[in-house]
C-alpha cells in the first residue's frame, strides 16, 4: 500500500516515456503498474500551499491559497500578463522575478493537433510531456516570460494554444510538418519578436507506454468520488489511461491525500 499527497508524476524522457508517482515516504513506478490493477482511495486533502486539510479548490490549492499563492497568479496562464521585468509586483516579486526573468521558449508541440505555447528553457520536455506530446520543435528563444508570451498571443490568432485531451488520449493526432510549419509562423511574427527565432530545427519525439488506446474517453476525478479503480493499460501526458476506456489526470487531482493499491 502507497499513501501520500498526490501530486504531478515525475517523467524521465525514454523510450519511452517512464512515470514515477512520489509521496513523501514511498513511490510507485508507473511503467511497472501497467497490466496492474489500481486502487486509488480518497483520505483527505492537503493543499500544495498551506498544507491545511481544507478541500482543494484548484490547482492543488484551497480557494484561499488558490487566490493568494504566487503560483497561481494569473500570468501562469497569461504570460504576457507577466510584470516583474517591470519590477511590478502581482504577489510576490522576489518569485515573481525568479520564474518570469529567465529563459522561455515558445514552441509548437503536436498533442491533439498542433498547438502553441510557452515555457521555460528548462522546463521544456517536462512540459511537454505533461501534455502528451508525440512531437515538438522551439521556434522562439525569449529572455524572459513577458516576451514569450506576446509572441503566443501573436499567433494565438492562426493557430491553438490548447490540447483536446479526448483526442491526445485516444491518439487521434492530424500530424503535421513541424519544420515547415516553424517557418509559416516566423512569418506570421512581428520584426521586434521574429529576431529571437530559434537555430535549433530538432524535432523532439515522444513516445508513451500506452498497450491500447481507447476509442473513446471517460474522465474520474476525486472530487466526484472517493474511490478509483481500473487496470492500467497506459500512462500518456499526466494521465493514467485504464481498461474500461476512463482516464484518471493525476494533475487535476492534486493536493489529494490517497492510499493507493496495486495487484
Amino acid at each position: 500500500m502507497f499513501s501520500g499527497v498526490l501530486q504531478k508524476m515525475t517523467s524521465i524522457n525514454d523510450n519511452p516515456i517512464r512515470y514515477i508517482l512520489e509521496f513523501e515516504s514511498n513511490f510507485i513506478l508507473m511503467n511497472q503498474a501497467i497490466n496492474k490493477e489500481i486502487h486509488i482511495s480518497k483520505k483527505g486533502y492537503c493543499c500544495l500551499s498551506c498544507s491545511g486539510n481544507i478541500e482543494i479548490f484548484a490547482n492543488g490549492f484551497c480557494k484561499k491559497c488558490f487566490f493568494e499563492s504566487p503560483k497561481s497568479g494569473d500570468w501562469v496562464m497569461r504570460p504576457e500578463l507577466s510584470k516583474a521585468h517591470l519590477d511590478q509586483e502581482d504577489r510576490d516579486l522576489d518569485f515573481e522575478k525568479e520564474m518570469q526573468l529567465q529563459p522561455h521558449i515558445l514552441y509548437f508541440s503536436m498533442t491533439s493537433g498542433l498547438k502553441v505555447g510557452v515555457t521555460r528553457v528548462k522546463n521544456m520536455q517536462t512540459r511537454w510531456i505533461d501534455q502528451g506530446a508525440v512531437e515538438s520543435i522551439i521556434l522562439l528563444e525569449l529572455p524572459n516570460r513577458y516576451l514569450a508570451g506576446l509572441a503566443e498571443v501573436e499567433l494565438k490568432e492562426d493557430y491553438s494554444d490548447k490540447t483536446n485531451w479526448r483526442k491526445m488520449l485516444t491518439n487521434e493526432i492530424n500530424k503535421v510538418d513541424l519544420i515547415n510549419e516553424k517557418k509559416n509562423a516566423l512569418d506570421k511574427l512581428s520584426n521586434d519578436l521574429k529576431k529571437y527565432k530559434s537555430g535549433n530545427d530538432e524535432v523532439y519525439k515522444f513516445n508513451y507506454n500506452v498497450l491500447d488506446y481507447p476509442k473513446s474517453v471517460k474522465s474520474k476525478s476525486l472530487k466526484k468520488s472517493n474511490e478509483i479503480n481500473g487496470k492500467l493499460v497506459g500512462v500518456k501526458g499526466q494521465y493514467l489511461i485504464f481498461e474500461d476506456s476512463t482516464v484518471f489526470n493525476v494533475r487535476s487531482n492534486e493536493g489529494y491525500v490517497v492510499e493507493i493499491g496495486l495487484k
